[in-house]
C-alpha cells in the first residue's frame, strides 16, 4: 500500500516539483540517498580512470597514455575514491539509517545536514573543474612536496584540487558534528549507549575520528595554497621549507582516514552477519571496546607510512609497536564475527555473500599490513606495488564489499523493493574474482621490484605477466559495477515488493514502513534491549531478560 501511494504520488507531480523537493530537502533520508547517488556516480568515474591506468600498464613501453596524462589519472582516481566515493557513501548510509536505528525523527541539525551534502558535492565539482585548466593535477592523491610547488605544478589545477578538498572537508566535518549530536542526544527512551545498534556505535567513533583528522588536512592544504600563491615556504625545500612536514601533516589525516572508511563497514557487517546467522552478535561489549581502542590507537600510527624517510630508530620503533597494537582490537572484531557465524543457521542471501567477501578481503589486507608494519620489511617494499595491493585489499576491498553488503541489505527499506538476487550473485562473483585477479598479482610484482607511480617499464624485469593479470582483473570487475548500477535502478520499478521487514531483522529501522514516512515513527518507540524488534516478535522470550 505504501509503495502504491508513493508511486502514484510521483506520477501525479511534474518532474520540476520532484526536483525542487530533492534539491531543497532537509529530510535525512533524502539527503542520505543523495550522498549515495553522488558516490555511485563518482565510483563509475574513478573506475574508468583506474581502467585507463591499467590499460597503459598492460605491456612495456605502451603509449596508450602519456606520462603526464597517466599521472593525472592516478591522481584523480585516488582522490575520487577516498574523498568522493568512500566517505560520502558511508556518510550517506549513516545519514539514512542512524535516526531510524535510534528511534529519532531526523538528524539533530537538518539544515546543517543539507549544507554538508551540497558543500561536499561542490568540493568534488571544484576538484574536477581542474580538467578545464588544461589538465587535472599530476601530483598523486597524496600530493607529496615538492610536487605541489609552483615550480613543478604550474597550472591552476593543483589550486582547484586543494580548494576542492578544503571545501569537501567542511562538508565532512558538518556531518561528523551532526552524527555526534544525534547519537548522544536523540536516542529513543531506554536506548542506553550499550544498547545502540552496532552500526550506530561505529558511526559515533567514525565521527570522532573525522573531527581529529580533517582539520590537520585542511591546514596542510591551506599551507599548500599559501606556498603556491602568496610566497610562503612551508613545504618549499629550495627556500627552507620541509617536505617531511607535509608528509607528517598528510598522514596524520591519512591513517585515521583508513578507519574513517572501514569503521562504518565494521558496523554494517556487525548488523548483517547476526541476522543471516540467526544469532546475536558475539561479544558486543568487547566489540564496542575494540572500536573505541581502534579509534584511539589509529591516531598514533601515521608515520608507519614514513619508515623509509630517515626518522630516528626510536620513532621507527614507536610506530612499529603502535601499528602492531592496532591489529589487536581489529583481530578481536574478526574473531567475533566468525564466532557469531559459528553454529548459526547461515543464509547465503546476497548481503551475507558480500559480508563473507569482506571478511576475505580484510583478512588478506590485514595480514599484508602486519608484514608492512615491520620496519625492516617495509624498507624493502615501500613505494612498490606490494603496498598498492595491500591497501586496495584493506581500503577498497574491505569498504566496497562491506558497502555492497549494506546496500543489498537496506535497499528494501529505502525503496520498498527487493534487489534481484540473481544479478546480485553475478555482481558478487565477478567482483570477487576480478578483485583477486587485480590486486593479488600486485604483491608479486612488488616483490619483484616494480615501483608504484611509473607509467611504463622495461620488458626484461619479469613484470609483464603480472601486469597483464592485473589488467585482466580490472576488466573483469567492470561488468560487476555495471550490473550493480543496473540492478539498483531496474529494481526500483520491477523489484519484488519487500514489505516492512523482509529479512526478519531486529533493529528499529525495520519497525516502520518501507520506504519510511517523512516523520519515521508515529510514536517514538521505547527500547528495552539491543534487539527491540525481537522483543516485539517474541514477547514470551524477550532479549532484555538476559541482560
Amino acid at each position: 500500500m505504501a509503495i502504491a501511494e508513493y508511486e502514484s504520488g510521483l506520477e501525479r507531480r511534474p518532474w520540476t516539483a520532484v526536483l525542487h523537493e530533492w534539491v531543497t530537502t532537509v529530510d535525512h533520508k533524502k539527503i542520505g540517498t543523495l550522498y549515495v547517488l553522488m558516490a555511485v556516480i563518482f565510483l563509475v568515474i574513478a573506475g574508468c580512470e583506474a581502467l585507463l591506468i591499467r590499460l597503459q600498464l598492460l605491456r612495456p613501453h605502451n603509449d596508450f597514455l602519456g606520462p603526464d596524462t597517466f599521472n593525472q589519472m592516478f591522481t584523480m582516481h585516488g582522490t575520487t575514491m577516498v574523498f568522493f566515493v568512500g566517505m560520502p557513501i558511508l556518510i550517506g548510509i549513516g545519514n539514512y539509517l542512524v535516526p531510524l536505528m535510534i528511534g529519532a525523527r531526523d538528524m539533530a541539525f537538518p539544515r546543517l545536514n543539507a549544507l554538508g551534502f551540497w558543500v561536499t558535492l561542490l568540493g568534488g565539482l571544484l576538484v574536477y573543474f581542474s580538467f578545464a585548466t588544461g589538465g587535472a593535477p599530476a601530483i598523486g592523491w597524496f600530493a607529496y612536496s615538492p610536487l605541489t610547488e609552483h615550480t613543478f605544478a604550474r597550472s591552476p589545477a593543483t589550486d582547484f584540487w586543494a580548494l576542492g578538498l578544503i571545501v569537501s572537508g567542511i562538508g565532512t566535518l558538518t556531518a561528523a558534528v551532526n552524527f555526534i549530536a544525534t547519537i548522544l542526544g536523540m536516542r529513543a527512551p531506554g536506548m542506553a549507549l550499550r544498547k545502540v545498534p552496532f552500526f550506530v556505535w561505529t558511526m559515533l567513533w567514525t565521527s570522532v575520528l573525522i573531527l581529529f583528522a580533517i582539520p590537520p588536512l585542511t591546514a596542510g592544504l591551506a599551507m599548500v595554497l599559501l606556498d603556491r600563491n602568496l610566497g610562503a615556504h612551508f613545504f618549499d625545500v629550495q627556500n627552507g621549507g620541509s617536505a617531511l612536514l607535509w608528509q607528517h601533516v598528510f598522514w596524520f589525516f591519512g591513517h585515521p582516514e583508513v578507519y574513517i572508511l572501514i569503521l562504518p563497514v565494521f558496523g554494517m557487517v556487525s548488523e548483517i552477519i547476526p541476522v543471516f546467522s540467526r544469532k546475536v552478535l558475539f561479544g558486543y561489549e568487547f566489540m564496542a571496546a575494540a572500536t573505541a581502542a581502534i579509534a584511539f590507537i589509529s591516531l598514533g600510527v601515521w608515520a608507519h607510512h614514513m619508515f623509509a624517510v630517515g626518522m630516528s630508530r626510536t620513532a621507527d620503533l614507536f610506530f612499529v609497536v603502535s601499528t602492531f597494537l592496532v591489529s589487536i582490537p581489529t583481530g578481536i572484531k574478526f574473531f567475533n564475527w566468525l564466532a557469531t557465524m559459528y553454529g548459526g543457521r547461515i543464509s547465503l542471501a546476497s548481503p551475507m555473500l558480500f559480508c563473507i567477501g569482506f571478511l576475505a578481503m580484510f583478512l588478506i589486507g590485514g595480514l599484508t599490513g602486519i608484514m608492512l608494519g615491520a620496519a625492516p620489511f617495509d624498507f624493502q617494499l615501500t613505494d612498490s606495488y606490494f603496498v598498492i595491493g595491500h591497501f586496495h585489499f584493506v581500503l577498497i576491498g574491505g569498504t566496497l564489499f562491506g558497502v555492497f553488503a549494506g546496500i543489498h541489505y537496506w535497499y528494501p527499506k529505502v525503496t520498498g523493493r527487493m534487489l534481484s538476487e540473481r544479478l546480485a550473485r553475478w555482481q558478487f562473483w565477478l567482483l570477487l574474482v576480478g578483485f583477486l585477479l587485480t590486486f593479488g598479482p600486485m604483491h608479486i610484482s612488488g616483490m619483484l621490484g616494480m615501483p608504484r607511480r611509473i607509467y611504463t617499464y622495461e620488458a626484461d624485469r619479469g613484470w609483464v605477466f603480472w601486469n597483464q593479470l592485473t589488467t585482466i582483473g580490472a576488466i573483469v570487475q567492470m561488468p560487476s559495477f555495471a550490473i550493480f548500477v543496473y540492478n539498483i535502478f531496474a529494481s526500483l520499478w520491477n523489484g519484488r515488493p519487500a514489505g516492512e521487514d523482509p529479512w526478519d531483522a531486529w533493529t528499529l529501522e525495520w519497525a516502520t514502513t518501507s520506504p519510511p514516512p517523512g516523520y519515521n515513527f508515529e510514536v517514538i518507540p521505547t527500547v528495552h534491549s539491543r534487539r527491540p524488534l525481537w522483543d516485539q516478535k517474541h514477547p514470551d522470550d524477550p532479549d532484555w531478560q538476559y541482560e
